[in-house]
């Protein structure tokens, strides 16, 4: 057993990670992530895609220029019987050839208003992906800043933990002492390593904990080695607790991100449905195009003929009937009631999320209050209850129950704090406040 536990000592208190190499604030995270996650370059490329689709020529506003060229040959064999004498003249192998060659210009000057409602979709579906680029930008804000203050949680935890293996080893110290010269029996001594044990193991799972935390951390950021040692400039959980409710859920209904979207959405199905009025307008469309023609006859009176020069239209037409007009409006209208009914239900669920996580801030605030009350009280306890164990008068486990007190106090305040913090960051996240992190 003697070996066992210097064993033990030397594992949990030689075994820390090496000094971090890299040394982070919460806005420094944030800047290097949103600079290298790959979600966030992914959803700013396609951001990219729709900002170049809203154009005038990809809705129609431009003529076409097309430049054509063919050549055609065509070898015959002919038997022409002339109908009055009966012979028969036979020609093989006639071979003629035509080469054409053109620039033809198409211009759809006017098509029911459908071409510059495009137009406006186009821009419109430009300033969506746009939109969606914050509300990804936001998600990775929250997400980070989320695992930031866990991996400071977890490190307070470890520190917990080291702190709590440190009152093991010395009870286990004064166990040790005592038993050999008889004042503590030997299931005392047996107690105090089993507990020393027990919080050396809850020490080594704990330090896993942090290793992961870290881990996410570094991949959020896109570190290229997301092993790599770094080191929070933060130690502790900072609580905001100046949020007001009426100002965050103003600041929902004129920022949020996805209310917005859903703006863009119900704006997007109604162009939809003026693009389906404008087929009850004619369209008119201009040609015009300049072209030569050469042909070679091989067994013609003309051997050859050419021909060039310029060609031009204009087609008006008008759409009468196709079968499927009165379907589309009525769909079209039914997606423009949907985008309504999605914006308006939206709201309503942003109400219920926003109501329910103020309530879970404020009660986390009012409990938080009181664990740190509770926390002067278990610390007290345990001191007293340390002097009483050092003179004799307390038992090993009542000891033991002291110690888990204060540890479960810490471990309150601690689960508190970080509950707390969640609520704060989904509350800015609702609220379209969350860039604020990038600017502490």
């Amino acid at each position: 057993m003697k070996r066992i536990i210097p064993f033990l000592i030397l594992y949990v208190f030689i075994a820390f990670p090496l000094r971090a190499q890299y040394e982070y604030t919460l806005k420094q995270c944030l800047e290097e992530g949103l600079m290298n996650n790959y979600s966030l370059r992914i959803t700013r490329n396609e951001e990219l895609i729709s900002k170049n689709n809203a154009t005038l020529g990809n809705a129609g506003f431009l003529p076409t220029v097309d430049l054509t060229a063919s050549y055609t040959g065509t070898a015959d064999n002919t038997n022409t019987e002339e109908r009055e004498t009966g012979i028969t003249t036979k020609q093989r192998g006639v071979f003629d050839q035509t080469l054409d060659a053109g620039l033809d210009v198409n211009w759809t000057v006017f098509d029911g208003f459908s071409i510059s409602t495009t137009y406006k979709q186009l821009q419109e579906l430009k300033r969506q992906g746009e939109t969606n680029t914050r509300i990804a930008i936001e998600d990775f804000i929250a997400t980070l800043t989320a695992e930031y203050y866990n991996y400071i949680q977890q490190e307070i935890r470890l520190k917990n933990f080291r702190y709590a293996v440190s009152l093991s080893k010395e009870r286990l110290r004064i166990v040790e002492e005592r038993y050999h010269i008889g004042n503590f029996s030997r299931l005392d001594y047996q107690q105090a390593t089993v507990d020393f044990n027990a919080d050396s193991a809850q020490y080594m799972k704990q330090q896993e904990l942090v290793h992961t935390s870290r881990i996410n951390l570094n991949e959020l950021m896109a570190a290229k080695d997301v092993d790599r040692p770094i080191q929070v400039r933060d130690s502790v959980i900072d609580i905001s607790d100046f949020l007001d409710f009426n100002d965050l859920w103003n600041s929902t209904l004129t920022a949020n991100a996805s209310l917005l979207r859903a703006d863009q959405n119900s704006v997007i199905a109604q162009l939809d449905y003026k693009k389906v009025l404008s087929r009850n307008y004619p369209y008119v469309r201009l040609n015009a195009g300049y072209g030569y023609t050469l042909n070679k006859y091989d067994v013609n009176a003309t051997r050859s003929r050419s021909n060039w020069g310029f060609s031009g239209g204009v087609t008006v037409g008008f759409n009468i009937f196709d079968g499927n007009r009165k379907r589309e409006k009525r769909n079209a209208s039914l997606a423009i009631r949907n985008a309504q009914l999605e914006r308006e239900e939206l709201e309503q669920g942003l109400r219920a999320d926003l109501s329910n996580l103020w309530q879970a801030y404020r009660n986390n605030l009012r409990l938080l209050s009181l664990e740190r009350q509770n926390l002067i009280a278990a610390k007290e306890n345990h001191d007293i209850a340390k002097d009483r164990y050092l003179l004799g008068d307390l038992s090993g486990i009542e000891m033991r129950e002291a110690q888990k007190s204060l540890l479960d106090a810490e471990e309150r305040i601690l689960s508190a704090e970080y509950d707390t913090k969640m609520c704060e960051i989904s509350l800015l996240q609702i609220s379209g406040k969350i860039m604020q992190y990038l600017e502490d």
